[in-house]
């Protein structure tokens, strides 16, 4: 039993390593993610119709010129059409970006030709594959608009484009651990990183997504609702039971989790004491572990 208990922790701990943080491009963000996230963790851009794709390429191209891996968000329905992508590939190369993320995205209408995710990684693909890494979502829990088996089915068809799963935020153990099976089961085998929401405080995570944009906001507040009561409730939800109680299904063989992808909703210096704070306490368990069984020896 301690030797599972010890081989959990380790998960944990690796996963710990290889976070992935998202951040909203914000006039502030910049110097928050200067301040306190490690060179060597990757950090995700997002798009949003208020904001449009230009300040996530911008602030991509400044913190990749800071030394940080980057990955845009590349919203298909902000994309124009083949002549905008070329552009934002070609953008994106020459400012060093190997890995890009392509959502569908919210805007609605669409800015161009593209309506959904599919076209536009079918499009890279003809361009040769200019990313070394392209990454797609995943929704552990329902899509508000679109049913489970469409979006099982839009991984299958995208799986030939894609070198990686995001998942959408979750919050309930179960739902992960049937979602993580049902996907393997359909033989998507795309390792997945693990969206989670970081630790953070429920006003200003309120008083961020207003900052997002009047329309985009309201939309994000209505079709999420239960994700702020869950915030919001006293002893309701933090990351590291969530994750504590995913372990037996991040440890499993066929779970293939390879990370975790932290919605930070730019509280990026919580996250990352967060971060530290959790792989100091799983280390010292570790290593007090590794002492008890040396002494009974």
């Amino acid at each position: 039993m301690r030797g599972s208990r010890t081989e959990h922790e380790g998960v944990l701990a690796d996963l710990l390593t290889r976070v992935r943080y998202e951040v909203i491009p914000t006039p502030s963000i910049e110097e928050k993610v200067l301040a306190a996230v490690p060179r060597h963790l990757t950090v995700t851009v997002t798009a949003s119709p208020a904001k449009g794709l230009e300040a996530t390429l911008a602030l991509t191209e400044r913190l990749r010129a800071h030394g940080y891996r980057t990955v845009p968000h590349l919203s298909a329905r902000l994309i124009r059409d083949e002549v905008h992508l070329a552009e934002i590939v070609d953008r994106m190369c020459r400012a060093g970006v190997e890995d890009v993320f392509v959502p569908a995205g919210d805007a609605d209408p669409p800015a161009g030709r593209y309506d959904a995710a599919l076209p536009v990684l079918a499009e890279l693909t003809r361009a040769g594959r200019p990313f070394r890494r392209v990454g797609i979502t995943g929704y552990p829990e329902s899509h508000p608009a679109i049913g489970d088996d469409l979006t099982v089915q839009a991984m299958w068809d995208k799986r030939v484009h894609a070198g990686y799963i995001v998942s959408n935020l979750c919050f309930d153990p179960a739902a992960l651990a049937t979602w993580i099976a049902r996907i393997r089961r359909r033989g998507v085998i795309l390792p997945v990183q693990l969206g989670v929401a970081g630790p953070v405080e429920t006003a200003k995570l309120l008083a961020t997504a207003t900052r997002i944009g009047v329309g985009e906001s309201t939309r994000f507040l209505t079709t999420h609702t239960s994700w702020f009561a869950r915030l919001a409730r006293p002893g309701g939800y933090s990351p590291e039971r969530l994750l504590r109680r995913t372990t037996r299904m991040l440890a499993g063989p066929g779970s293939g989790v390879v990370g975790l992808h932290l919605f930070t909703f730019n509280q990026v210096a919580e996250a990352e004491r967060w971060r530290q704070r959790q792989l100091g306490e799983l280390c010292g368990r570790s290593a007090a572990h590794v002492g008890s069984t040396r002494s009974g020896r």
